[in-house]
């Protein structure tokens, strides 16, 4: 039976640096100036703040960095998921010493739950279940 290597972990990101990266997980492959111009509608940001922030993000290996001719293009090095299920550990590590129960309790009990969330969590719980009997 072989293992696969695990895989290494997302890089902490930052409250802007998941803003940028929301846009490379959405576009794929853009250029500096393309992020730019998609943030420019939502955000009072200069293109030096946007810059900064692409070099970090390659800096800490999160977005891989290709030149072609005289520009850069950026892609995500890391994958959506496993950013926001880092982040999410951290989070409940932090907040709620680890536990999922008072966490989702806090939230259900404070906002307005659907009833196509409802059947969503079921199922999402259902899964769980058969996982846990395998």
């Amino acid at each position: 039976m072989s293992r696969r290597a695990p895989t290494p972990p997302a890089p902490k990101i930052s409250d802007a640096e998941w803003t940028v990266m929301n846009v490379f997980w959405q576009r794929g492959t853009s250029t500096l100036a393309e992020v730019v111009k998609e943030l420019e509608g939502r955000l009072h940001w200069k293109p030096r703040t946007v810059q900064s922030l692409i070099r970090r993000l390659a800096d800490k290996g999160a977005l891989a960095v290709e030149a072609v001719g005289r520009e850069f293009r950026y892609s995500p090095a890391v994958a959506q998921d496993q950013c926001q299920h880092e982040e999410s550990r951290s989070f409940l590590d932090r907040v709620f010493n680890g536990r999922l129960t008072p966490f989702v309790a806090g939230l259900m009990e404070r906002e307005d739950v659907t009833q196509d969330d409802l059947a969503a969590l079921r199922e999402v719980l259902n899964q769980a279940e058969k996982k846990l009997k395998k």
